[in-house]
């Protein structure tokens, strides 16, 4: 049936209403709007057995409400936001009351699940905190991707400079000889010591490290000319809320450079390391930018060479923010908070 120039077609918003009408697939829904999950934790949260979540969430996806992407032998699933069925969807969950005691009990029990999943990623940092360098090198030679880093950067001055998810500080070793000021930002203590240690070494004075939750960065808003989160996405939970979060730092025309491995099969890093995806397609980084309000600019892909094995690859993508900065900078933005 054709859509009428004022509404969407008739089969499309009844379907999503059907889809929507129940009691798991709305509770779902209201979950999935919150964090992107697998069937396994949504089985946790909600206490029902696999085949049913399974047969709703394929209803969902169907209807167009949920989106899924399978990744080896994990699926992840996440309310869809582009399309007539997201935006009713978004409708439906803004009508329903906060504070309703089963939505209630389920948020608390996502809760749980986020907490488990952050203890499980800060034992590990703080295990393998001491090899850092060297776990980052299982892809190809770090000398390879540093120097794209560097070419995609340029030589401009970087007025001020923030690295997430900053690990040992090479990053900023990298690049705060570019950067009147520069801030490393880590969750882990232990990463954040030996990024000390690092930097003290290289003899740095315009740096300082923090510790931050990249869901709710502890920098200044609209501020931060050059933004980077450098193999850092694959261990998150939700990747899209991670960059909307870094584009807040950024000011008007600002850039956002994300390093990470282009899609593989090595589950191995799952199990072992602590990665909860197993890379990032092109798109995929593309529409996260574009969602959060940047324009990619720039995209390179890193291919081993046939003397590195069986190593990954990896992808840069350099997205500038939209907004445009009417007046130039000053040489230098304040003090250190």
């Amino acid at each position: 049936m054709p859509q009428s120039p004022d509404g969407a077609a008739f089969e499309t918003i009844l379907t999503a209403l059907t889809a929507a009408g129940e009691e798991t697939r709305l509770r779902l829904l209201a979950l999935l709007a919150e964090a992107e999950l697998t069937v396994s934790e949504l089985v946790t949260i909600l206490g029902q057995s696999q085949p049913r979540i399974s047969r709703h969430l394929k209803l969902l996806v169907e209807a167009g409400l949920v989106e899924r992407h399978r990744e080896g032998a994990w699926a992840f699933f996440l309310m869809a936001h582009r399309g007539t069925a997201a935006a009713l969807g978004r409708d439906i969950l803004a009508r329903l009351a906060a504070s309703d005691p089963v939505l209630s009990a389920d948020r608390a029990r996502l809760a749980e699940v986020r907490r488990a999943r952050a203890e499980q990623a800060a034992r590990y940092f703080a295990a393998h905190a001491a090899d850092w360098d060297q776990l980052r090198a299982l892809h190809i030679a770090e000398e390879r991707v540093e120097a794209v880093i560097h070419d995609m950067i340029g030589e401009a001055r970087i007025h001020n400079l923030l690295d997430l998810g900053t690990g040992t500080g090479r990053m900023i070793e990298l690049l705060a000889p570019l950067a009147n000021r520069a801030i490393g930002m880590d969750q882990s203590p232990q990463m954040l010591a030996l990024a000390r240690t690092r930097l003290e070494k290289a003899g740095l004075r315009n740096v300082q490290l923090r510790q931050g939750d990249i869901y709710a960065l502890p920098v200044e808003r609209d501020f931060y000319d050059l933004v980077i989160i450098h193999q850092v996405l694959h261990y998150l939970d939700d990747p899209a809320r991670a960059v909307r979060e870094a584009v807040r730092a950024l000011r008007p025309s600002g850039r956002l450079l994300i390093v990470d491995f282009a899609p593989h099969e090595e589950e191995s890093l799952r199990a072992n390391h602590a990665h909860r995806r197993l890379g990032f397609s092109a798109e995929e980084i593309a529409e996260l930018m574009q969602d959060a309000g940047l324009d990619v600019i720039e995209r390179r892909d890193l291919v081993p060479d046939k003397n590195e094995g069986g190593k990954l690859t990896v992808s840069l993508w350099l997205g500038r923010d939209r907004r445009v900065i009417s007046d130039p900078l000053p040489l230098t933005l304040g003090e250190f908070a």
